[in-house]
């Protein structure tokens, strides 16, 4: 395998960045200011800037911002293990070196520098300073942008009295941690309506102070052009002199920028916390991503990053642009996840008597000096111990290896998505070996795995017991079951799965929807043809009263499959014996009872893995060896930080096989401050995590500055739109003599015959060659909650234009990215509208279209003989579904901007029109003139839209700003 580089400096010259390996014959790499190419280099360019370089030992990547881009790279490391004699080191901080200018970057490199030098870890100093301090220190690496002060997101605020504070707003963010209650009208459009003011003791929105109102009036934005816009002028926003502005695309894409600009200090600043203090870890020769039994079949004439698995390169999106530019030697793959190693020592007596286990050398830089030696640990010396005995000197190693794949943290990534990846997965092994690693020895390894429910559901941050809540119908969810088992049943063989989520409460809908999916599965045929073994134990009913020992009950019930499964063998760099299958835990969040049972099942093999070599020990009762117990709490409070925030819970449990009220209260407090970490800082950091990936671009970002909230963009919602279409079209078209012409997803008000009641929907539109059918889609149920059809003659209005429904954040009041459309129709008399009065699933509507249309009952709005309003607004493009009469999706419409869109929907309206009229009436030219063009004006125009725009709605984004921007 080519040798990765070890340690270089970094230094900025005029040219660009140069990056010098050191101790390496590799050639020096020079990163060019403001394009970012990368070229090779002699060591001596760039030589007059060596001596204000910084020392690093690895490249993370190149952080792409759009308008700024940073080098992020490793400065300060710590080794935690050695396995064959090859180093594992974890992250303990990282830098962050602009590549707009040499001016930026001298000042980068010399803060790191500093740091350096001071044994300060960046990481260390973002948690432990306060808001001022984090701001500058990001001065040094924003391309001096001014930072935006934020609360402390990743922990809770520290004790302390709070200054006083004269303004409302003020109290409540000093108070935030006591205003949870708040937070479900705080994320919801809705915001808080009259009864809502009254329950929380608030007065009437007219009652608010001056001060108060000023407040408010801070966040709307202040730029008032809008009022001289042409109304119905969507595609080319107006100068102030009424022209056209020609530059108008240009000025689109610089506010886009400056949004991600306004941004960026925090970004920076989550970036350099993140991969400094989340458990990334690395190794320059070993490959961290493979297993004990793959490892067999590498080969060593690869670079290193082509022999990771993409499934644990948690930094190849970032190393993308060395990997292109063929600087393999630079590419450093990162871990996620937990490694660990204990050295024990076993006395094995003669006699026959009781093995002897000695005390475990646990500190990692005592751990790695035992390797290689040829002496035990001084540690490892029982004095007491029996005489003629032979000492056995082993080495636990455990790594835990979390997926790419569904990334993220707890609540915000939950479940499964459309391609079978689970929130939380995280392939644990656990590796016996000898301490010098001798390959004519044994070496054992176990692998585990954990992930979230394989069912799409989803749980409320905001409170401290949330209820899952399941979607999508039965044969969604079991395409996507199956995806997942397939795929795990690929990877380690035969399945059995552990659930130990609780049988009664909240939980029990989930448990219960697991199990029939898994009896379904297996009833039709199982994972390729093999049964998937599924047992359910009730961890908190078995376990009451802190008897965490009863998880010795499913060990019983579990010991048939884990004997089969086996574990590998390898022996002389020969894998004697495989793995055949895997044991899949979860529980809610696959943290703190899964971590429980895995240390359980891993104190089992380990047993049985001793006693092929010949020795007896008892993890349970000898309490010489509380190391395993230790070393898999560490393992399982790691997991639990990458994805909580927090340690594990039950902890001491797993520590000293011992459960008191001192560790219940502990958890108490853990439970709080992941609380805390859900509704404060979590949305923010999901963002980073997923734009780290690769998931997202930056457009993300305007998303999140409008509402606050992260998206899970792992969902595949085009696809679920596109069914929708599918299904609507089966059930609500009942005349055969009418042909679907096209249908779409559109927004639209909660409320018809409106233009802006909040919250709005997503509903599908169909049109066919007679009528509109206008859809309100159950997207949980995934069926037709109802719908109303419009005959094209009847209608007599239809506009286009800017549709505002918020004026909270620049990115709702763009008017190239708000537009819509309505129209007017006769009634003659009434309304109808049909309601599906029972759950209607896709599968079901394939099996018997007619089936279910008998259930849409006529709900019949007497009227005067007036018309009725209907209001859409464009989807995002990326949220867009589209489907014309063939059946084909139109994946163009991705492609599409906002206003294309709608253009696009009421041209084929009208052209539907027009084609009704000419079959009713022939090619009368009066009668044609009579139908109803499309008109250019605003639905809602930006100052409608303020002035609908109420004080405690406008707070209540204030308050978000404060606290999450």
């Amino acid at each position: 395998m080519p040798g990765l580089v070890k340690k270089m400096l970094i230094c900025a010259a005029a040219d660009g960045l140069f990056l010098h390996p050191v101790g390496s014959r590799e050639h020096s790499v020079c990163i060019s200011y403001g394009n970012h190419a990368i070229t090779s280099a002699t060591q001596d360019d760039g030589n007059s800037a060596v001596e204000k370089s910084v020392e690093v030992h690895g490249l993370i990547g190149l952080l792409d911002l759009v308008s700024s881009s940073y080098l992020v790279v490793t400065t300060g490391r710590e080794q935690v293990a050695q396995v064959r004699g090859k180093p594992i080191y974890t992250i303990k901080d990282v830098a962050l070196i602009p590549l707009s200018s040499q001016i930026k970057a001298e000042k980068a490199v010399t803060e790191a520098q500093k740091s350096l030098k001071q044994g300060h870890s960046t990481g260390d100093q973002t948690e432990e300073s306060d808001v001022e301090d984090d701001a500058q220190d990001d001065q040094s690496v924003a391309d001096d942008q001014e930072p935006v002060p934020e609360a402390a997101a990743l922990e809770p605020p520290k004790p302390g009295p709070l200054k006083k504070s004269t303004t409302f707003v003020k109290n409540v963010v000093q108070e935030k941690g006591n205003y949870g209650h708040f937070a479900t009208k705080w994320f919801s459009k809705s915001g808080w309506n009259a009864s809502g003011r009254k329950q929380q003791g608030m007065g009437e929105e007219d009652n608010l102070t001056e001060e108060q109102k000023a407040q408010a009036a801070e966040v709307l934005p202040k730029d008032d052009s809008a009022a001289n816009v042409v109304p119905g002028q969507i595609s080319t926003p107006v100068a102030e002199d009424g022209r056209g502005d020609k530059n108008a695309d240009k000025k689109t894409e610089t506010k886009k920028q400056s949004v991600l600009e306004s941004l960026t200090p925090r970004i920076l600043r989550s970036v350099k916390l993140y991969f400094s203090a989340s458990g990334f870890f690395f190794s320059y020769e070993h490959d961290l991503s493979g297993t004990l039994m793959q490892r067999e079949n590498s080969s060593s004439s690869l670079p290193l990053w082509k022999q990771y698995d993409e499934l644990y390169f948690w930094n190849r999106h970032l190393a993308e642009p060395f990997i292109k530019a063929g600087q393999d030697a630079l590419v450093l793959p990162l871990i996620q996840g937990f490694v660990g190693q204990r050295a024990f020592s076993i006395a094995r007596t003669e006699s026959g008597e009781q093995d002897v286990v000695a005390e475990a050398v646990q500190k990692p830089e005592e751990v790695v000096a035992v390797q290689g030696s040829s002496k035990p640990a001084e540690s490892a010396q029982d004095p007491a111990k029996p005489s003629g005995t032979k000492q056995e000197d082993l080495m636990l190693t455990l790594i835990s290896r979390r997926s790419i794949k569904r990334a993220g943290l707890r609540y915000l990534r939950r479940g499964i998505d459309n391609d079978g990846n689970v929130a939380n997965s995280v392939e644990t092994e656990q590796m016996l070996s000898p301490q010098d690693w001798n390959s004519s020895a044994k070496t054992f390894s176990l692998l585990q795995y954990r992930g979230s429910i394989p069912l799409f559901f989803s749980q409320t941050p905001y409170s401290f017991k949330p209820l899952p809540v399941l979607f999508g119908s039965e044969s969604t969810n079991q395409e996507a079951f199956r995806k997942h088992f397939s795929s795990v049943q690929k990877r380690y063989g035969a399945v059995q799965a552990a659930s130990l989520i609780d049988k009664h409460g909240t939980e029990q809908s989930a448990g219960e929807t697991y199990e029939k999916h898994a009896k379904l599965l297996n009833e039709h045929g199982g994972i390729d043809g093999k049964q998937l073994a599924f047992e359910w134990f009730d961890f908190h009913s078995q376990c009451k009263g802190m008897k965490f020992e009863n998880v010795s009950i499913l060990l019983d019930t579990l010991q048939t499959s884990l004997k089969s499964f086996g574990w590998i063998v390898k022996q002389n760099d020969r894998n004697i014996q495989q793995q055949t299958g895997i044991v899949r835990t979860n529980c809610m969040d696959c943290l703190d009872r899964t971590n429980v049972v895995q240390s359980a099942i891993g104190g089992w093999a380990l047993e049985q893995q001793l006693a092929e070599l010949g020795l007896n020990i008892d993890l349970k009762k000898d309490p010489k060896t509380q190391w395993f117990n230790t070393l898999w709490a560490d393992n399982g409070d790691s997991i639990s930080k990458q994805y909580a925030g927090t340690s594990a819970l039950k902890g001491d449990f797993t520590r000293t096989r011992k459960r008191n009220w001192t560790g219940a209260l502990s958890d108490f407090s853990l439970t709080i401050n992941r609380y805390y970490n859900n509704i404060f800082g979590d949305y923010f950091l999901q963002l980073n995590i997923d734009y780290l990936l690769g998931n997202v671009g930056p457009t993300a970002f305007d998303d999140f500055e409008a509402d606050m909230l992260n998206q899970d963009y792992a969902l595949d919602m085009r696809r679920v739109r596109q069914n929708a279409i599918d299904t609507c079209a089966k059930i609500v078209l009942e005349d055969p003599r009418e042909n679907l012409v096209a249908g779409w997803t559109l927004s639209c008000p909660k409320e018809a015959n409106t233009l802006r009641t909040l919250p709005f929907e997503e509903c599908v539109l169909l049109l066919t060659d007679a009528a509109l059918y206008f859809c309100r889609f159950d997207w949980d149920a995934e069926k037709v909650g109802s719908f109303e059809r419009v005959d094209l003659a009847d209608v007599s209005e239809m506009w286009r234009g800017a549709y505002i429904t918020s004026t909270l954040g620049p990115t709702h009041t763009d008017v190239a990215r708000n537009v819509g459309f309505a129209l007017r129709y006769k009634t003659h008399g009434q309304a109808i509208v049909r309601t599906n009065t029972r759950s209607l699933n896709n599968e079901e509507a394939a099996e018997d279209e007619n089936k279910g249309k008998d259930e849409l009952e006529k709900q019949k709005q007497p009227e005067k003989d007036e018309s009725r309003l209907l209001a859409f607004k464009a989807l995002p493009p990326k949220e867009t579904a589209v489907k014309h009469g063939g059946g084909d999706s139109d994946d163009q419409a991705i492609k599409l901007s906002e206003v294309e869109m709608i253009k696009q929907v009421c041209d084929e309206v009208h052209k539907m029109m027009v084609t009704v009229t000419k079959k009713n009436t022939g090619t009368d030219h009066l009668e044609l003139e009579k139908v109803a063009a499309v008109e250019e004006k605003d639905v809602v125009s930006l100052v409608e839209a303020r002035k609908s725009t109420g004080y405690m709605e406008s707070i209540g984004y204030s308050l978000k700003k404060l606290v999450w921007s």
